[in-house]
């Protein structure tokens, strides 16, 4: 991504409807699905200028570690103050096999050429019963030069995500698509875009105040909807997979054990 536009992100993403409603969106459905771990150990991957980080200070329960391969996101996620940090391909994750508890992708597997790979490496750094939160944009035929200003490989299906999930050895628990109400305009102002060149980088129209206030709210909205069941379009997939646990091979019991080296009883004489 443009170094520029990790400035634009730091500067937007506190307050600015889209970040705010994707990371209430994934907050929400970690809560829903995370293990019981106490403490919660999570890697949030490709964590950027650091807000999910921030999100998880003010949990006491969560222990959050960051990862991202640009060292200009680092440095603007430990200018909030967070230590936790690793300069990281998520190719290449430098934990040991079952460190985290959780791990969220937000908007991240898409940058990545070999995204497979990607979610191999985090399934391999999941705990067993660990859950992956992930989001990715959606429908390739919404690409424009909003994906090229962010470097985006790929867009993605709820179908083609899941099936790059189940290949990497997880469970999908819950999908959705996300920002299904402001579809129909959204999709029309990428179309409208595509063949245009963005000077200003990603498209992130500024809104009047009150109306980036309502934009929250008509997430939160769609949020408690997408809870109990899932929208069939929007602009963002989200995805909770969950690693499995390994079933355990039972050992037979002493008595069972007795009774299979035990004589047949025999029939009464008679």
């Amino acid at each position: 991504m443009n170094p520029a536009e990790y400035a634009r992100m730091h500067a937007l993403e506190d307050w600015y409807w889209w970040f705010v409603a994707r990371r209430q969106a994934a907050a929400q459905f970690l809560r829903d699905h995370a293990p019981p771990d106490q403490p919660l150990h999570v890697l949030d991957a490709g964590c950027g200028t650091g807000g999910m980080l921030e999100l998880y200070g003010k949990w006491p329960d969560v222990i959050a570690t960051g990862a991202d391969l640009s060292p200009d996101a680092l440095a603007f996620s430990r200018s909030r103050g967070h230590t936790r940090l690793v300069n990281a391909d998520l190719g290449l994750l430098p934990f040991r096999t079952g460190t985290f508890s959780a791990v969220t992708a937000l908007d991240v597997i898409e940058h990545i050429a070999d995204d497979g790979r990607a979610i191999r490496e985090i399934s391999r750094v999941l705990r067993p019963g660990g859950i992956l939160v992930a989001s990715v944009p959606a429908y390739q035929f919404l690409w424009g030069p909003h994906d090229e200003a962010l470097h985006h490989q790929r867009r993605y299906t709820a179908v083609e995500f899941r099936t790059l999930v189940q290949a990497a050895g997880l469970r999908v628990e819950k999908q959705t698509y996300l920002l299904a109400a402001l579809f129909p305009i959204a999709a029309g102002l990428r179309l409208a875009t595509r063949r245009r060149k963005l000077d200003g980088g990603a498209l992130l129209p500024r809104v009047p105040h009150l109306v980036n206030r309502a934009l929250i709210g008509l997430q939160a909205v769609e949020l408690s909807l997408a809870r109990h069941t899932s929208l069939p379009f929007g602009l963002t997939v989200l995805t909770v997979a969950r690693k499995p646990v390994p079933a355990r091979v039972l050992l037979p019991s002493l008595e069972e054990r007795l009774a299979a080296h035990a004589c047949p009883a025999r029939a009464p004489a008679g």
